[in-house]
């Protein structure tokens, strides 16, 4: 899989009160629309899917909410992109490409949710790396 394109059509980030008494971080990946792109500009063997996303990461009880939506441009070999258009009809996809395709939804909404969370002062969804002080071994 190849990803010519990935924007976002959506971004909101909500806070709706301080306090983090008893938070909860919940992350929802959504991919809501698959489609073929019919096309004469590029000349290549692979086809070509549009993919609708949404990643949300919800801070609970009622703290905050982040929202993402977009959509993501894909190159693959004729035969895969055939299984996946044909898989979605049934609102499924196979396991490999759907897992290849929620990690770049990750990758790129999280990097932006990240970004969002700075701003609003709100804990991060992820755990970044650290530093710290080696012991002393005694």
């Amino acid at each position: 899989m190849k990803i010519l394109g990935f924007n976002f059509t959506k971004i909101n980030a909500e806070k709706y009160k301080d306090s983090l008494k008893d938070l909860q971080i919940k992350n929802e990946v959504d991919v809501p629309e698959v489609t073929e792109v019919k096309q004469d500009f590029f000349k290549t063997d692979e086809d070509l899917l549009s993919i609708k996303f949404t990643y949300n990461i919800i801070y609970s009880p009622e703290i905050a909410k982040i929202q993402t939506e977009g959509n993501m441009l894909v190159s693959l070999d004729s035969k895969t992109a055939k299984e996946i258009v044909k898989e979605w009809k049934k609102k499924e996809l196979p396991e490999e490409f759907r897992i290849s395709l929620i990690n770049v939804i990750f990758r790129k909404a999280g990097l932006k949710a990240l970004e969002l969370e700075d701003e609003m002062n709100l804990p991060l969804h992820m755990q970044l790396p650290t530093l710290r002080k080696k012991e002393e071994k005694k």
